[in-house]
């Protein structure tokens, strides 16, 4: 056998290796090619990320994670969740998030414990984990085989008083490149840090850039910014600048490897929340799950690009789209941040916020802050614009009582298959399917499974109909502060589409 023939079939075995899947046959005539369809098959491994919870003494963390039952996976496989080691800027190890990034660190990345913190036991299941006050490490995670498809990691921090005092909750995101966070802040009252943790064995390089309602904000120090492998580092946004500014879009972007990056955003009076990542810039956005008795909401948003972008502002309400009064559009200048106050938006229905271009498509990003409460007990949550779930998405963390399930269909009509997980401490899955009416949004009345012990997930399918837009949002009133937290439910990325492939034996003639 010649060395071509061999380097062909190395080739064809690392393709298996990557996909997961490939099919290798002996064509019916030499020379034709039988290329398929892509197949849609379940993912065999997935990398999440979950930033550190807190510095209060007071943070009390929950950790649920859960991945559903999914067919053609195999019997094999595992995930769990690692501790990070905590970065200063310098690779010191003392968390200061000075951003100035000289990347004098060793470079080993060592873990803190080599026990994981959390090691799900089965899919279908929820395993939960906890921990208290301000030094809880972030978390990287990896899960394989039948743990892999639609893997969801929640982190909920309840912090009893306090800068950002409150329920705060994210969902732990996966590694990427880019990332863009319109919402945060630099103001006086507003304690806002970028969290961002590198899963790989390699350092990472990244680039913090922030906008402001006058374009970018000057500084030098978010350059060049290295996280150490294996390792976490929050960097303090008001280290990054000496502008006070009450609405920013950060912009994160990555030279080299790839981290997982979220915004923890205090308030000295209006508690805080953890803010997600916008999906990627796009010409039309929903904003799903603003909560029904929503005093005060906030749009921020942000347009990379070179052109303003001029945008229709419509509420998908239980009854259907309707227009704000006096917010019919948005002027976004090119390259500024733009914020607009909407008000209690809601009166009292469930909403979505739904932006479409008025004209030209320009690309942005947006997202919600929304505040309940009035007076001394108010909190805040943030909604960042998110995708339509496609096949399925997955709500980790889930009560009796504090959780409600938002679902929208900003076009055609959607039938949803909504199924409640088993407890993580014992109860049966349950399944409901709701019809959500074109141009609405409905808190659905989500199952909760039967002989609920503990927690459980809920996991959305759409079975028919338009796009279906997904948020979750967890309540927990302490002395009488309406604490909440948000969570968008973009698609699970369960499945990956692997092309067929047939091996043609007329490429060794040549």
């Amino acid at each position: 056998m010649n060395r071509t023939t061999l380097s062909l079939i190395a080739g064809a075995t690392a393709l298996a290796a990557v996909t997961g899947f490939a099919a290798l046959s002996t064509p019916d005539a030499p020379g034709v090619s039988g290329a398929k369809a892509a197949a849609q098959l379940p993912v065999e491994r997935t990398s999440l990320l979950c930033p550190s919870p807190s510095t209060s003494d007071l943070a009390e963390t929950s950790y649920t994670s859960f991945t559903p039952v999914v067919k053609g996976t195999g019997s094999g496989g595992k995930a769990e969740l690692q501790s990070a080691v905590e970065q200063s800027a310098d690779g010191a190890g003392d968390a200061s998030g000075d951003g100035k990034g000289d990347g004098k660190g060793d470079g080993k990345g060592e873990k803190q414990n080599d026990k994981p913190a959390l090691e799900p036991k089965e899919p279908g299941t929820p395993v939960t984990g906890d921990s208290s006050g301000g030094d809880a490490p972030a978390l990287i995670g990896t899960a394989e085989g039948r743990f892999a498809p639609g893997w969801t990691v929640q982190e909920t921090t309840e912090v009893a008083a306090g800068t950002g005092r409150g329920l705060q909750g994210v969902n732990c995101t996966a590694p990427d490149t880019e990332f863009w966070f319109p919402g945060a802040s630099t103001a006086a009252d507003r304690t806002d840090y970028v969290h961002l943790t590198n899963p790989d064995d390699s350092a990472a390089v990244v680039d913090i850039e922030l906008y402001g309602k006058d374009g970018a904000v000057k500084s030098t120090v978010g350059e060049g910014i290295t996280v150490q492998p294996h390792a976490s580092e929050p960097v303090l946004l008001s280290t990054l600048t000496d502008e006070q500014q009450d609405n920013l879009t950060v912009h994160v972007s990555v030279r080299s490897g790839r981290v997982g990056a979220s915004v923890q955003a205090l308030d000295d009076k209006l508690g805080g929340d953890w803010l997600a990542a916008s999906t990627d810039p796009a010409s039309s956005l929903v904003l799903p799950g603003i909560p029904k008795d929503a005093t005060a909401v906030r749009l921020v948003l942000f347009t990379p690009g070179d052109a303003d972008a001029d945008l229709k502002v419509r509420l998908a309400s239980p009854s259907g789209l309707i227009t704000p009064a006096g917010h019919e559009t948005v002027h976004v200048k090119a390259g500024m941040t733009t914020a607009v106050d909407l008000g209690d938006l809601t009166r009292g229905e469930a909403g979505s916020l739904v932006l479409t271009p008025t004209d030209q498509a320009v690309p942005v990003v947006a997202a919600l802050r929304v505040v309940r409460g009035k007076g001394a007990k108010q909190e805040t949550a943030f909604i960042p614009a998110t995708s339509p779930v496609r096949a399925r998405a997955t709500s980790a963390d889930n009560s009796g009582k504090g959780s409600t399930l938002s679902l929208a269909a900003v076009g055609r009509t959607a039938k949803v298959k909504v199924t409640a997980s088993a407890g993580s401490e014992g109860g049966s899955a349950v399944s409901k399917t709701y019809t959500i009416r074109s141009g609405t949004t409905q808190d659905v009345d989500a199952p909760v499974p039967s002989g609920l012990k503990g927690t459980y997930a809920l996991t959305v399918e759409p079975l028919s109909g338009g796009p279906v837009y997904a948020a979750r949002t967890l309540a927990a009133t302490e002395d009488g502060i309406p604490g909440f937290t948000v969570q968008t439910l973009p698609d699970d990325r369960g499945t990956v589409a692997v092309p067929e492939a047939e091996e043609d034996l007329s490429v060794l003639q040549k």
